[in-house]
């Protein structure tokens, strides 16, 4: 039996309920996971990505933290900063994501999409430590969205930024985190709902 697809409503209603646990797990104030979806699939439409691979990456944002929610380590949803032991255990995530997401039934695009969200355009992310054009495109895009979302929206250990300050803090790290191309995509997006800032936002 082939893996489901975003397009099966079966598939689609179980990511869904998958991202709303993580997000839960993580404390967001406001769904985070959904709020990457949607900016990562306006990022992908200004790049005329088709539409299975703009499926990949929807199904890939949904389940981008299987792994931190399987680890259930404490130090992810609790105040303060974590250790630097911690910080090394984290990154295992994406790995353990990858394989969660394969037991949920994406596909094996959407399941390297989240191994490969955390890495950086200069070659310091993790796990595989790729760099510029090596990282899938739709792994670019997802690195960013994850970021501007996670940014403008409260934290058991942070207040979220505003919209615009995120966007500062975006433009600062292109060329370091985030591909250039997609940062500039990202500033040219407007009224899109899920740009919204939740700064005043309250766990």
């Amino acid at each position: 039996m082939s893996a489901p697809t975003f397009s099966d409503p079966v598939a689609s209603e179980a990511f869904v309920r998958i991202a709303a646990a993580s997000d839960q797990f993580e404390r967001y104030a406001n769904p985070h996971a959904g709020r990457i979806a949607a900016i990562a699939d306006e990022i992908a439409k200004l790049l005329h990505v088709g539409a299975e691979d703009r499926r990949s990456l929807r199904v890939a944002a949904l389940l981008h933290d299987m792994g931190e929610t399987a680890m259930e380590r404490d130090y992810i949803s609790r105040p303060g900063t974590i250790t630097e032991e911690e910080r090394i255990d984290l990154a295992r995530h994406p790995v353990i994501g990858e394989q969660e997401a394969s037991r949920a039934g994406a596909s094996r695009a959407s399941q390297l999409l989240v191994r490969w969200h955390h890495e950086w355009w200069n070659g310091c992310g993790y796990p595989d430590a790729l760099r510029g054009e090596e990282i899938p495109l739709a792994a670019r895009i997802l690195r960013l969205a994850d970021s501007y979302a996670a940014l403008t929206d409260s934290r058991p250990f942070r207040p979220a930024l505003t919209a615009a300050e995120a966007r500062q803090q975006i433009i600062e790290w292109a060329g370091i985190e985030f591909d250039p191309r997609i940062v500039n995509l990202f500033l040219s997006l407007d009224r899109v709902q899920e740009l919204e800032s939740f700064a005043t936002s309250q766990i």
